[in-house]
């Protein structure tokens, strides 16, 4: 689920425990773990509801000054139907851990790298992963699409290539643009790159 920023720390500090949102069918299930920049989320119930029957307490749950505030938000999505998601801060992104981690035992070495050969030969345009990581050494903090254009992508892919790097903690995402976490950086060491 995507926050704001000025969301995240009542998210990470627990006094934001519900949102509403509008949706054309359920996207969050009771019981789900929903990462944020503020942490990982635990949804507890999903349900759609009339918006007449927010209140003004639901709304500074929700983050919002007033329920006004929040309806005009709800408002500008359209006409779909509104969920009430009531959640529970679950802790920390484990990937913030894993991306601080600069040593690796062997065996985790040996896990990674195979995971990194296996996302290269699963990929349909060949081998990529090592190649993205040392663009974004070389390049950190530039746009996306730039950085897709260099090596002859298409934004999209190159997106979800990075996204899967991000989840092995390789890499870490900025206001514009990558850079290499510890990991990512002391992987190409290893790796002599």
């Amino acid at each position: 689920m995507l926050f704001k920023r000025e969301l995240w720390a009542g998210l990470a500090d627990g006094t934001i425990t519900l949102t509403f949102r509008r949706w054309r069918r359920r996207q969050a299930r009771p019981g789900g773990r929903y990462r944020t920049p503020a942490g990982v989320l635990l949804v507890d119930a999903v349900d759609v509801v009339d918006p007449a029957d927010i209140t003004e307490h639901d709304a500074h749950r929700a983050g919002f000054a007033s329920r006004a505030r929040l309806l005009r938000e709800l408002s500008a999505y359209g006409g779909d139907q509104v969920y009430r998601i009531e959640f529970r801060f679950a802790g920390p992104d484990p990937r913030e851990e894993l991306r601080r981690s600069d040593r690796m035992s062997d065996d985790e070495w040996t896990a990674l790298t195979g995971r990194l050969a296996r996302l290269d030969r699963a990929s349909r345009h060949g081998a990529w992963t090592m190649r993205v990581l040392q663009l974004v050494a070389e390049r950190p903090g530039v746009r996306a699409a730039e950085l897709a254009a260099s090596i002859g992508r298409d934004l999209a892919s190159f997106k979800t290539d990075v996204r899967k790097l991000k989840e092995l903690g390789l890499t870490e995402s900025l206001e514009v643009g990558y850079r290499l976490s510890p990991r990512g950086g002391a992987l190409l060491d290893r790796r002599g790159g």
